[in-house]
């Protein structure tokens, strides 16, 4: 006996149709043919994907009913719309075919499904967010090199500096006057033809630095809502009839690919249940005790070490700028100099969160999720103390010193930190991964393969871009040399974790870490961004001698000098009028927020009303599928 189940999409309406066929006969084929031939173009192409059969067996079918059709149209004289149906299939064909090359064009679209059969979910979300990431750095770096640094080069004065090396590791010298840095950024109009058209460099910098935080702004409120959505509808998920007979999918025709959708299907079903055979444990009182005060312990323990690692950086960074001011004859001893603030920065941020994550093993929590997010809080609390630490250094003591151009001292300063993180980045993954293989399988076989540390590596992340979005303002290309650091670390990481790695020891699926992940990137990291900028550039006084805004008071008295040229013009009198009555004035922020509050509220209600709405749909799909069983067991009963 054959089956053939057939999915007909009807006004968005899915219909289970089951069409049995036995070999002797070959009726319900020419019927199945015929009721194709009868659907319009759109119907049937949904009915023909929604087949649980191969492509080849597709394509016969859809052969047929297209000779179906055929004779139909000829016996009515329709030529014409012969020729239309075929062109409409051949332009069908062509767009199908494209979009396959562009989906296979994906980057690291095929690594990403393998890591996920390989290692689950959770492995597979830290990559995800570094590809997200990636992402929106080639963004920025688009953005800033078209708006402020192509403009520039037509302006720029010819470098008299020599170029020795070492200003790859320090980032002085040679690129100091270079356009990585504000300072070498001029703040003259820029027209190469006489009254011709010209270039507000002031304008260009300050507007495609505060146009790109409210475009990442956007970016990630709109990211934290469409994982949020997505991971509620991933909820839906249980292993039941329905995921076992209707998972797979029957274009799969490679033997690779087939084995590696096996593999992704069986870490599936393992992570849901372990979600269904979720151990709940009851402790005694003294148990429970003993587990508040070993919990007790471990915070006082990781707070009291990320206060003594801010300490240290904040008297390191005093130290450093009166050795930047005393100045040295000696090249190779200030070039150390400049690097001792970001090797410690860097060995605090990389050696304590191992302290964390042999913490949280002490704690022995009841699932890995909850390590998991306690040791995120806990790096979270140590990375971003230590950023505020050096934002306050940066802001407070640098700005205020006797430098000539402090806001280049400052770009050079966070060119250094994400230099030597990076470099940490690679060393992590050789001492803390590779190592530990080798340790774990020779020496001590008892420790066996190291897990890959998610907490870690992606506060690593957070932390990594909280630097570069400070940086933006001193140093327009540092996304650049962000991007193309997290290239190398995709690779970097993916074969340490393919080769030094096993998967996760407990089997656990991920629901919110990808929402979660977005929403520590933004707060506090981008918020706590907006404050640092939203100081430079209304409180802080630019250097005299450098820069696009020398000689002014603040770097948004730009914006104030052009809106005064503004008035002048008739056609431009609107423009004064928006930034005098709602952009200048605390009303304005007021009513953003409302909205912004507004809309936010209104999408989670939305979220919520798909959420029951796919509970009740999984509920009828179960239902239909335990009954689709019974049906099919008592028909293969009866023959």
């Amino acid at each position: 006996m054959l089956l053939y189940p057939l999915l007909v999409v009807y006004k968005n309406y899915c219909i289970l149709i089951p069409i049995f066929c036995f070999l002797h006969g070959f009726d319900a084929e020419e019927d199945l043919v015929g009721s194709l031939a009868s659907m319009s173009t759109n119907e049937r192409i949904k009915a023909i994907q929604k087949m649980p059969e191969t492509m080849r067996k597709k394509r016969e079918i859809r052969n047929k009913v297209l000779k179906e059709i055929t004779k139909k149209s000829r016996h009515r004289g329709a030529q014409c719309t012969q020729c239309l149906q075929g062109a409409a299939v051949s332009f069908r064909r062509f767009g199908n075919t494209l979009s396959e090359y562009f989906h296979q064009l994906r980057l690291w679209h095929k690594t990403l499904k393998i890591i996920g059969a390989e290692f689950g979910t959770s492995v597979l979300s830290y990559f995800v967010f570094l590809k997200w990431l990636l992402n929106l750095n080639i963004f920025s770096f688009l953005i800033n090199f078209g708006f402020i640094t192509i403009p520039q080069f037509l302006a720029a004065e010819p470098n008299n500096l020599s170029f020795t090396g070492l200003e790859v590791f320090t980032g002085a010298g040679y690129f100091q006057q270079t356009v990585l840095y504000y300072g070498f950024y001029t703040n003259a109009t820029i027209s190469k033809v006489e009254n011709g058209p010209s270039y507000n460099m002031q304008l260009a910098y300050i507007f495609t630095v505060g146009i790109y935080f409210v475009i990442c702004f956007l970016i990630l409120l709109f990211s934290m809502a469409k994982f949020f959505s997505r991971n509620i509808n991933s909820q839906t998920f249980s292993v039941n009839a329905s995921k076992l007979l209707c998972t797979w999918d029957f274009n799969i025709t490679n033997e690779k690919a087939v084995k590696l959708q096996q593999k992704n299907l069986h870490t599936q079903i393992k992570e849901s249940l372990t979600e269904v055979n979720k151990e709940v444990r009851n402790f005694s009182v003294m148990e429970r005790v003993a587990r508040i005060a070993t919990h007790l312990l471990a915070w006082l323990a990781s707070l009291g070490t990320a206060v003594a690692a801010c300490a240290a950086v904040y008297f390191l960074s005093i130290n450093n700028l009166k050795l930047f001011m005393k100045g040295y004859r000696n090249d190779l001893e200030s070039q150390a100099a400049m690097l001792v603030l970001p090797v410690i920065v860097s060995l605090l941020n990389t050696l304590i969160p191992f302290f964390f994550s042999w913490l949280g093993h002490l704690e022995k929590f009841q699932t890995p999720g909850q390590h998991i997010y306690v040791t995120i809080t806990r790096n979270t609390i140590l990375k971003m103390s230590i950023v505020g630490i050096l934002c306050y250094y940066w802001l407070n003591i640098v700005a205020t010193s006797e430098s000539q151009c402090w806001e280049t001292l400052v770009g050079q300063d966070i060119y250094r930190l994400v230099l030597v993180d990076f470099i940490f980045c690679l060393l992590g993954s050789f001492f803390g991964e590779f190592l530990r293989r080798i340790i774990g399988t020779t020496v001590c076989m008892n420790l066996g393969l190291p897990e890959f540390d998610i907490g870690r590596n992606v506060l690593d992340l957070i932390y990594a871009q909280t630097l570069t979005w400070i940086g933006i303002l001193f140093s327009p290309l540092l996304p650049g040399i962000q991007m193309i650091a997290f290239f190398i670390v995709f690779f970097v990481k993916k074969v340490s974790l393919m080769r030094n790695c096993q998967p996760p020891r407990k089997v656990w699926r991920t629901a919110q870490m990808m929402t979660s992940f977005i929403f520590l990137l933004f707060c506090p990291s981008f918020l706590g961004v907006l404050s640092v900028t939203g100081v430079t550039v209304w409180r802080l006084k630019p250097s005299e001698e450098c820069g696009p805004f020398r000689g002014l008071s603040s770097m948004y008295a730009a914006v104030d000098e052009w809106i005064q040229i503004l008035q002048s013009y008739t056609a431009s009198k609107w423009v004064v009028w928006i930034y005098h009555n709602l952009i200048s004035s605390e009303l304005f922020f007021f009513i953003l927020s409302t909205i912004l509050l507004v809309v936010t509220y209104l999408y989670w209600q939305i979220i919520q009303g798909r959420k029951t709405m796919t509970e009740l749909l999984r509920k009828q799909i179960n239902n239909v599928s335990l009954a689709f069983i019974c049906i099919f067991c008592i028909i293969w009963l009866l023959c």
